[in-house]
C-alpha cells in the first residue's frame, strides 16, 4: 500500500461538530467556545473537545520611511506581562471589512501617518490550533504625517510609544531574540525575503 504525500498547499476542510458551547461571549467581537468534533476518517469514534477562540482577523503595517526606518510602537500586553516592540496593527472590527482599509486606519490612528504605496506581503493564521485569527501583512511606503481625526487613544494605547528604527537594526534585534512579537517577525522577514525592504549595503 502506498501513500501519496499531500500537496504543499493549505486546503479548506471542516470536520463535523457534534456540539458547541459558548465559554465566554459578550459585546466584544472575540469569543471563546468549546466544540465537540469527530474525525471523518473515524465517524464512529468518540467525539473530542477542541477550544476555539473566535477572532475576526487583523491587519499589520510594516511602514518604512525613505531612510529605511521602520515605524514601531512599544506597547504593554497584559496576557504576556510584557512590553513588546510591535508594528501598527488592529482588528478587522466589522464583518467583511477590507484588511487594507484596516491597515490604513490603524497607521493613521496609532502612528498619525498615511502612505502612498501599499503592498500586501502575506496573510497568515496566528495560532490555528486554537484561534481563527488570520493576520494580513502590508508594507507601507511614501509616508506622510496626518492627524488621528476623532480617534482617541485609551487603555494600553494611551501609554503606547511610537518611534522609528533602522530596518537592519530591527532585523538584528529579531535574530538576537530581543524582539519577539510574531507579527513583527513575520512582516519584517517576509519583506526582506521578497526583496522589498531591508537590503543591506
Amino acid at each position: 500500500m502506498t501513500t501519496q504525500e499531500p500537496r504543499l498547499e493549505d486546503v479548506e476542510e471542516s470536520w463535523p461538530v457534534v456540539e458547541s458551547t459558548d465559554l465566554h461571549r459578550d459585546e466584544w467581537i472575540v469569543a471563546l467556545r468549546a466544540d465537540l468534533i469527530t474525525a471523518p476518517s473515524h465517524p464512529e469514534g468518540e467525539p473530542f473537545r477542541r477550544l476555539v477562540l473566535e477572532h475576526p482577523g487583523a491587519a499589520v503595517v510594516l511602514a518604512v520611511d525613505d531612510e529605511e526606518r521602520v515605524v514601531c510602537v512599544s506597547q504593554y500586553r497584559h496576557a504576556a506581562r510584557r512590553r513588546f516592540i510591535e508594528l501598527p496593527a488592529g482588528l478587522c472590527d466589522a464583518d467583511g471589512e477590507d484588511p487594507l482599509a484596516v491597515a490604513q486606519r490603524e497607521l493613521q490612528e496609532e502612528a498619525q501617518l498615511a502612505a502612498e504605496e501599499w503592498t500586501h506581503l502575506a496573510s497568515a493564521y496566528s495560532s490555528p490550533g486554537i484561534s481563527s485569527e488570520r493576520m494580513h501583512f502590508y508594507l507601507a511606503r511614501g509616508l506622510r504625517d496626518v492627524d488621528r481625526g476623532d480617534f482617541e487613544l485609551e487603555h494600553e494605547e494611551a501609554d503606547m510609544q511610537v518611534f522609528r528604527v533602522p530596518y537592519a537594526d530591527l532585523v538584528d534585534a529579531i535574530l538576537a531574540g530581543r524582539v519577539t512579537d510574531a507579527p513583527v517577525i513575520l512582516a519584517v522577514l517576509t519583506a526582506q525575503a521578497r526583496g522589498l525592504a531591508g537590503a543591506r549595503p
